[in-house]
């Protein structure tokens, strides 16, 4: 029973570690989104940005086929609320990466990114998959629903009786 305890908790602590923050990312830091394509509806307080989209943030970085940003102005400058980003779904920071075929990014108070569609998180050869995957970036910490997680032990290292 201990060693079924023991697994569990390795594995719910490896799911964390994939997505853990080696820095921590501020909302102050600026959002920059490139594109081939980009249509602005200034009534609507949306923009959508299509082929090779790609959104950076400090050290992270989300690409996307396409990506629909809602947006608030707020004493001349405009301040982003969500984004959903669909197809070929890839958010990278540092050595770990995420997949999906969609994924929605909830700006401040929340900070969190909801990955649907197979989403798959990597780290190395340690690979984390579930029907959903939620960041919450502020707090560091991920909720994986019906997950698979497969750990790959390194050489040289011995896991704990």
């Amino acid at each position: 029973m201990f060693c079924v305890l023991l697994t569990v908790f390795c594995l719910l602590c490896s799911v964390s570690y994939l997505f853990a923050q080696e820095k921590k990312t501020t909302s102050k830091e600026p959002t920059v989104i490139t594109s081939e394509t980009l249509t602005a509806d200034n009534k609507a307080k949306t923009a959508l940005f299509e082929k090779s989209v790609v959104a950076r943030k400090g050290e992270m970085t989300l690409f996307a086929d396409k990506m629909l940003v809602y947006y608030s102005e707020e004493k001349g400058s405009s301040n982003i609320k969500r984004i959903d980003a669909e197809g070929n779904v890839k958010l990278i920071k540092g050595d770990r990466v995420v997949t999906s075929k969609f994924a929605t990014y909830f700006a401040e108070p929340e900070e969190r990114i909801i990955f649907t569609g197979e989403p798959k998180a990597t780290e190395g050869e340690n690979v984390v998959i579930g029907t959903k995957m939620i960041y919450f970036m502020k707090d560091d910490r991920s909720i994986v629903e019906n997950s698979k997680v497969l750990l790959i032990e390194r050489k040289g290292e011995k896991q704990q009786p």
